[in-house]
């Protein structure tokens, strides 16, 4: 996940204090007319809270008023942060090795949109960063009023929070209160997540750039678990997890199908919602089968159900397999699957998701 500012590249010190102070005048004047100047003006002052508010890693572990499960976390997490760069050969820079207390659960909520009829994500563009399928929201008010407002124009739409997010090398991106939660793994693959927005990125192919980096999150995270001793695969999370990803990608294929097929609208309503049922009733022969009676994803499957709820999965898991099969050509050395992903990167769209289809095809 990602946000940007039309800005200079900053790291701590001097020049990030007068950046901090620059930001949101600064984009309030250049994306003038761009979009709205409110919704601009709240993503500059909440990327300008973030800066103000880091605090360099070693000198939080160091404090004695932090507590001992954040110093822990910490500490792994910058374990984590250097074989990234070591090991995956990510960015090397002071992105997560600082630290920052949000207060809150998330750093930002993405609502996403899609047609009722149609799994096509209304898309945003801006500056640096293209044309993406969501948009960010600082405050969870401000994302659902977004939310009801694209509603009331008869979108389905999906308010998601986030727990960390780049700023594509921008800014010395932080590890959040928001990522610690988690654990120390999950920390590490939001780490490994985020680098790789910043080691490389494609203007306006949001499916491109999300299953890259999930592709190096996934990867970086089978490595980083054998460097450390442990199985490939963490075998309490891993298959369910992605059982239940191939599980959401099937329906979008079906619900594709439906949406391009010849039916008219009121029969493809009717086709839709089944399509939701069937996908619960999959769902619960999975659960109470293979997995057991687990329900860690109960919450999120008998939630109110839409196109826009399953957007992310497309954008996020589309292009892995592609990027599985291409690491593999390369023999599992990060240096030529970069010069590779920069080469499908640098070809036209089209031909860039044909290249990408081979690949999966080949595999």
């Amino acid at each position: 996940m990602l946000r940007f500012f039309l800005v200079q590249r900053s790291g701590l010190g001097a020049l990030d204090r007068f950046f901090t102070r620059l930001v949101p005048p600064l984009a309030a004047l250049l994306l003038n007319g761009c979009a709205s100047t409110a919704y601009y003006g709240q993503l500059a002052e909440g990327q300008w809270q973030l800066l103000r508010a880091r605090q360099a890693v070693e000198r939080v572990v160091a404090d004695p008023a932090t507590s001992p499960q954040l110093r822990e976390r910490l500490t792994h997490a910058e374990q984590a942060r250097a074989f990234a760069s070591q090991q995956l050969k990510l960015p090397d820079n002071r992105s997560y090795r600082v630290y920052v207390e949000l207060g809150r659960p998330f750093v930002v909520w993405n609502v996403f949109a899609t047609p009722e009829l149609s799994l096509q994500p209304v898309t945003h563009c801006f500056p640096i960063a293209g044309c993406v399928a969501y948009r960010g929201y600082y405050q969870l008010g401000a994302a659902r009023g977004a939310a009801a407002l694209m509603r009331q124009d008869g979108m389905d739409v999906y308010v998601s929070g986030v727990e960390a997010y780049s700023t594509l090398g921008w800014f010395d991106d932080p590890i959040l209160s928001s990522m610690v939660g988690w654990g120390d793994e999950r920390l590490a693959t939001l780490i490994f997540h985020e680098l790789a927005h910043q080691r490389f990125y494609v203007q306006d192919d949001t499916e491109f750039n999300e299953s890259f980096a999930s592709f190096v999150e996934q990867e970086g995270t089978r490595q980083w678990r054998v460097a450390r001793g442990l199985a490939a695969v963490d075998r309490a999370h891993g298959p369910q997890r992605d059982q239940f990803i191939r599980l959401v990608l099937a329906s979008r294929e079906r619900l594709q199908a439906i949406y391009a097929g010849p039916l008219d609208d009121a029969h493809k309503r009717v086709a839709k919602q089944a399509e939701f049922e069937r996908l619960r009733w999959e769902y619960r022969l999975l659960r109470d089968g293979q997995w057991g009676g687990d329900k860690r994803y109960d919450a999120w499957m008998y939630g109110p159900m839409n196109n826009a709820k399953l957007l992310p999965f497309g954008l996020y898991d589309q292009w892995v397999p592609a990027f599985t099969a291409l690491f593999r050509e390369e023999g599992g050395d990060w240096a030529r699957f970069y010069e590779r992903v920069e080469q499908l990167g640098r070809l036209p769209i089209e031909e860039r998701k044909k290249a990408l289809q081979r690949l999966m095809v080949n595999r």
